[in-house]
């Protein structure tokens, strides 16, 4: 049976998707705002939460690929009917993301005063940071182990069980964030930037429990694991070093970035930082149109169904330049109390608001990029997308943001240069499917 691209069937896969996918946006930025509203030293934790949360999500993007090469191999061979064949892979699979994880837990942990400085970070922010970097990084494994299966889900075009899992966790993590940042007057002592940690901690082991019931409850899927390596393990580790090249050359844009936002000073990262939650909310919120169009793709390419392939790119951009448009209309609207949400201080606010426009603009720029994105993983072309970050990254971004920091072009200035980042990515991927895949359309 033909693979289904109807608009219900997209919205099937792309709306539980969506959710699922601001899960960890949800996380980083109620930590923002809620530390940023502390009573003492509100700015100085604000910023610290940006400074970890850049240099975390880097660790979880990068090794998280592994997400999109799992999906994107079972769609493959769901669309070939080879499904029955990969017996052993989703354990060795998911075992592999979950030493990795281990290894980068304790390869960070013992450096991370360094790591930090290295991001400009001094003083009580230097502090700050490191408190909250010592308790979050220790759900990186989980974080890894609850990615794969994820991608296992998505595989097998399920989009639904991430979403429940996405969203007990996030309502986890706001509640225990304001308990324990805020504390419990009579009942529990305020733990400040601590609290915000161990409240993003628990809520990761909690979403790890539930992937795990769900993969063993609600799939034939074993976690036995067979150490004779599945043939299927070799391309994903291919692909998984192009995608890991691919987000590490991203990371670069973003970790330079809050480093010149933090080298302007600790308003202006603090305000860098109320942007960038902003803009990876609404990045993940874009990307569940992209996730449909990821899995569809792999699954059509399994099929060889490249007519179906053309309709699926031409909807998924055109529903998600919509999403973008409507995104960017609440972000007028609500262009003051965003700000106000996150932390209270004139200085901050003042910088914030100078600069968000710039923000709302690179929003129908992601939604064109991350749809051809998303397609380009599910078709497996790693290694395209790949050159195309490096690109971007190497010959428009840093080149951009340092002419930018000679001109005293602020955080205006690093956000134009993010702008001009995202658009190379989206024409380069739209010029290479064209010629590639629109021939072979009947």
């Amino acid at each position: 049976m033909k693979t289904d691209i109807s608009f219900k069937r997209i919205r099937q896969l792309a709306i539980p998707a969506i959710i699922s996918g601001i899960a960890e946006p949800v996380l980083s930025a109620t930590d923002a705002a809620v530390v940023g509203n502390m009573k003492e030293y509100g700015i100085e934790a604000l910023a610290a939460v940006g400074i970890v949360g850049a240099f975390l999500s880097a660790l979880i993007w990068i090794l998280g690929q592994t997400r999109s090469a799992i999906a994107t191999i079972i769609s493959q061979n769901l669309g070939a009917g080879k499904i029955d064949e990969l017996k052993d892979f989703h354990a060795q699979a998911i075992f592999g993301n979950i030493i990795i994880g281990i290894l980068i837990l304790f390869g960070t942990y013992f450096f991370v005063e360094d790591i930090f400085k290295m991001m400009n970070a001094e003083g009580l922010v230097l502090q700050f940071s490191i408190d909250y970097y010592n308790i979050r990084v220790w759900g990186f494994p989980l974080t890894l182990f609850t990615f794969s299966v994820f991608g296992v889900f998505r595989g097998l075009q399920n989009t639904f069980w991430p979403m429940i899992i996405a969203i007990i966790g996030a309502g986890i993590n706001i509640g225990l964030d304001f308990l324990l940042v805020y504390g419990w007057e009579g009942f529990l002592t305020p733990m400040d930037i601590k609290g915000a940690a161990w409240a993003s901690l628990i809520s990761q082991m909690v979403m790890a429990v539930m992937a795990f019931y769900y993969l063993i409850k609600k799939t034939d899927i074993s976690l036995a694991l067979n150490f004779n390596f599945h043939p299927e393990i070799k391309r994903l580790i291919s692909m998984s070093l192009n995608l890991f090249v691919r987000t590490v050359a991203l990371n670069v844009t973003l970790i330079l970035a809050t480093r010149e936002a933090a080298n302007l000073d600790k308003e202006f990262v603090a305000a860098h930082t109320i942007a960038f939650n902003i803009w990876i909310f609404s990045a993940f919120f874009l990307d569940g149109f992209g996730a449909a169009a990821n899995l569809l793709s792999g699954k059509l390419l399994g099929e060889r169904n490249f007519y179906g392939l053309l309709n699926v790119a031409k909807r998924i951009n055109k529903y998600n330049l919509i999403v973008s448009g409507i995104l960017v209309f609440f972000g007028i609207i609500l262009y003051k109390p965003l700000g106000l949400l996150f932390v209270k201080d004139e200085q901050v606010l003042t910088v914030f608001y100078n600069m968000f426009y710039v923000v709302l603009l690179t929003l129908p720029l992601n939604a064109f990029a991350f749809t051809y994105d998303s397609i380009f993983k599910g078709l497996g072309e790693m290694a395209y997308l790949r050159n195309i970050l490096l690109s971007a990254t190497f010959l428009c971004f840093i080149p951009l943001v340092y002419t930018s920091k000679y001109l005293n072009g602020g955080l205006v200035g690093i956000w134009i240069a993010l702008s001009v980042w995202i658009a190379f990515r989206g024409v380069a991927l739209y010029i290479k499917f064209r010629k590639k895949y629109v021939p072979l359309a009947p």
